[in-house]
């Protein structure tokens, strides 16, 4: 297991010796983007107001605080991760036309986005659940915001972060999945379990 510090923006080879399990901690830019913002990019086909080559996206609903005293007249409160999976119809596409290096969320993603990380030397990572506020604490200034008709939750929010992590590699560039290494292991030792248990309670069929 790595610990890999990367700067937006990422580079293809600052990630492509990544392996899932590896730690990532996180600079520059960190743009928050969930379903909607996906369903408004690849499904309805309208141009990002956010230049994303190179950067983070963030699969997370942040609540926000109006403050005159910041320039964009925000502050983050907490933003915590949102479920990957949600997004993954449209993942692949997303990568293709934006030109994200790093998703960051919570739990896995499936076989298309894999394929898409692998096709446009991408990663997802995973952000520790039930760690909102101590990720909020990572961002050092919302620069601005856009597709805010959508809701707090749902806009783009264009954060500047500092160490933001510890972020988990989940799928890598040569397509390792994470999570899908890990199921099928659990599902291998849960067989002969089952089938113990299935001796001792076959009173009950």
């Amino acid at each position: 297991m790595n610990k890999v510090y990367l700067t937006t923006p990422i580079r293809d080879e600052d990630i492509r010796d990544l392996r899932i399990g590896d730690i990532v901690y996180l600079t520059g830019e960190l743009i928050t983007g969930r379903d909607d913002v996906h369903q408004r990019a690849i499904k309805q086909g309208k141009a990002l107001p956010v230049d994303l080559a190179g950067k983070a996206i963030f699969h997370a609903g942040p609540i926000m605080q109006e403050d005159v005293s910041q320039s964009s007249g925000y502050r983050v409160i907490s933003v915590g991760p949102t479920t990957s999976m949600r997004m993954d119809r449209y993942q692949k596409e997303f990568l293709e036309k934006t030109g994200v290096k790093l998703i960051v969320g919570k739990g896995g993603m499936g076989p298309k986005t894999t394929e898409g990380c692998v096709q446009q030397c991408a990663i997802h990572t995973v952000f520790p659940g039930g760690c909102a506020v101590l990720a909020a604490e990572r961002v050092e200034e919302v620069e601005r915001v856009e597709w805010l008709d959508l809701g707090m939750p749902e806009a783009m929010w264009v954060m500047r972060v500092k160490d933001f992590g510890p972020l988990i590699v989940s799928i890598d560039t040569q397509g390792n999945n994470l999570f899908e290494r890990n199921k099928k292991g659990f599902a291998e030792k849960q067989e002969p379990i089952i089938e113990q248990i299935n001796k001792s309670v076959d009173f009950l069929h």
